[in-house]
């Protein structure tokens, strides 16, 4: 109840019916039979969350994606994998908490495992400075993703962050060209890379370690260039008309994949990730191990070469004829 969105309220107030009717049964049984009724409360909660959670708007997924119980990097670096091994620090400035990564097995296989990691508390959350990464984030994640070159492993990457943090400090330290060099050499690793969205997907912040031969993405996670918040402060110069701007961004998994722009969509539990973390992990390793046999399937010059292409291709539009004369131009997906 603590954690409810909007959208959700009906399902909560089912719940909370039920779990009354369950817990003093004797107050609603004058001329009720309680068996009934508590079944007809459970079949009309079911019917209510497949009806909420199959028709769900952009931004009611933009608020599943921020859910503070939704399971963040290393819940599933937990789950998803085993003897997970974390190093620090970028050899050049700090450690950034915000970038975590390190040695693991997925299946039993060694990859490199690495992502952006929110916080749960408010002194989480300063320590891991809200998921935004500063320029050592990205240059410890391209120190570990060399490494993992150098020693021919895979590397998995899982997004989640509002976006590269945007301080002075960081300025000062040079973040747009951490992202830069990252996403150049990226382009250029041997290995296989496989990025996942588990939340967030936040403009360069998220590209900085995106750059994948396959790129997968949880249901009500979203990628985007810009927030539902601060498109709606430029085009309609007003922060409340979040939810329109999250429709015409298209950040969702559906429309993404329909752009080209992610490879596939891992489906979650009825409810969001953080309902079910077991299951969600568990489609989450199926999915990086498909993924990742196919990648084994090809040369390393195809592998390259696929990858390259990938990106070259967002973006591209072609023309088609306008309805009163001239042209009009329509996005082309890779």
């Amino acid at each position: 109840m603590k954690h409810q969105l909007e959208f959700e309220k009906p399902i909560f107030e089912l719940q909370r019916k039920l779990d009354e009717l369950r817990k003093h049964p004797e107050k609603h049984a004058m001329g009720v039979n309680f068996e009934d009724e508590a079944k007809s409360i459970e079949r009309k909660l079911e019917e209510t969350r497949k009806q909420i959670y199959s028709n769900l708007t952009a931004w009611q997924r933009v608020m599943l994606a921020r859910h503070p119980k939704r399971p963040y990097t290393l819940d599933y670096f937990r789950t998803v994998f085993t003897d997970f091994t974390e190093l620090h620090g970028d050899r050049l400035y700090s450690d950034d908490r915000a970038v975590v990564g390190g040695f693991a097995k997925l299946a039993g296989r060694p990859v490199l495992a690495l992502g952006t990691q929110k916080g749960r508390d408010t002194k989480e959350n300063i320590l891991r400075n809200f998921g935004s990464a500063h320029p050592e984030g990205y240059r410890k994640a391209l120190r570990l993703m060399r490494l993992a070159d150098k020693f021919g492993l895979p590397i998995v990457t899982i997004i989640d962050t509002a976006g590269a943090y945007p301080g002075i400090g960081a300025e000062e330290r040079h973040i747009a060209e951490a992202i830069a060099v990252n996403l150049r050499e990226m382009t250029l690793l041997e290995v296989p890379i496989i990025a996942v969205v588990i939340g967030e997907g936040g403009s360069g912040g998220a590209l900085g370690i995106g750059v994948a031969d396959r790129v997968l993405i949880l249901e009500n996670a979203y990628y985007s260039v810009i927030s539902p918040e601060g498109c709606a402060a430029i085009l309609w110069k007003d922060r409340a008309a979040a939810a329109k701007a999250a429709e015409a961004l298209k950040i969702t998994s559906k429309s993404l994949l329909e752009l080209g722009l992610v490879d596939e969509i891992i489906p979650e539990p009825l409810g969001g990730a953080h309902s079910d973390l077991t299951a969600t992990a568990a489609s989450v390793q199926k999915h990086l191990l498909k993924h990742l046999a196919q990648l084994d399937g090809l040369a390393t010059a195809e592998r390259l070469r696929q990858r390259y292409g990938k990106y070259r291709h967002f973006g591209h539009f072609h023309e088609t004829p306008a309805a009163l004369g001239g042209t009009t131009l329509e996005a082309k997906p890779a």
